[in-house]
């Protein structure tokens, strides 16, 4: 049994910056891809960023140059600093990793007001 708990979100203004966190726990051996994906009402879920076991990253081209991923394999944990948010970054956020089982967070929610 795997469990992810994500922490971080809430309510900000227009070019603020929030970090979220996401950390596993339970029976994991290794964990692969670490992700973020958000969901806003309406929409279907979307890929946000991802992280390799190698670090490498990559980003949606509406985040790019404003969200980082990074991830700290010692504490299974996978964090995504947002700057400069947007009041189209509004969404529910999810972490995803694969092990390669693939889990689900249970999401944080992510408000930016105008």
């Amino acid at each position: 049994q795997v469990q992810l708990v994500e922490s971080g979100g809430g309510l900000v203004q227009a070019g603020e910056s929030l970090r979220l966190s996401c950390t596993a726990s339970g029976n994991i051996h290794t964990i692969n891809n670490m992700g973020w994906y958000r969901q806003a009402p309406g929409n279907q879920r979307e890929l946000v960023a991802a992280i390799s076991s190698s670090d490498i990253a990559l980003y949606a081209r509406s985040v790019r140059g404003r969200f980082t991923i990074s991830r700290d394999n010692a504490k299974n944990t996978v964090y995504l600093q947002m700057n400069s948010l947007k009041p189209e970054d509004t969404g529910f956020y999810y972490c995803r990793i694969t092990t390669p089982q693939v889990y689900w967070g249970q999401g944080t929610q992510v408000t930016v007001s105008s």
